[in-house]
């Protein structure tokens, strides 16, 4: 697993970010920012080339699903990998996400192994 790749969280809850920070740290990154909506995260990848998205779903007005369509509708951001993070299991909100291209999703609570466990899944399948 590359480490050194720069991690996008983005969370509206500014305590969730230190935990998911915390976690990714756990697991061996240290290149890690942070946006706090939909909006401000789709500016940061225009502007900066990241490795990975963590994105929380439920945040106002733009919401992580609507981030992850919208970077899944750039040219430029398309093949960016991309977990959400949730704290409903909807099977209807996972099918959207699937449907709308989302490599992964966490349901809150999450561990550091099992965020790193999605992690190496999302990046085994870009390494495919």
């Amino acid at each position: 697993m590359n480490t050194d790749i720069a991690v996008l969280v983005v969370d509206d809850y500014s305590t969730m970010v230190r935990i998911i920070r915390k976690l990714l740290k756990q697991v061996g990154f240290e290149n890690v920012d942070e946006a706090a909506s939909g909006a401000e995260a789709f500016e940061k990848l225009k502007q900066k080339s990241y490795g990975l998205v963590i994105s929380d779903w439920n945040m106002e007005p733009m919401t992580g699903y609507d981030l992850l369509k919208a970077v899944r509708s750039d040219a430029n951001l398309k093949d960016t990998p991309f977990i959400l993070v949730t704290a409903e299991s909807k099977t209807e909100n996972i099918e959207a996400a699937k449907a709308a291209g989302v490599d992964s999703y966490l349901i809150k609570p999450f561990t550091a192994p099992v965020l790193k466990e999605k992690i190496d899944g999302v990046f085994a399948k870009y390494a495919a």
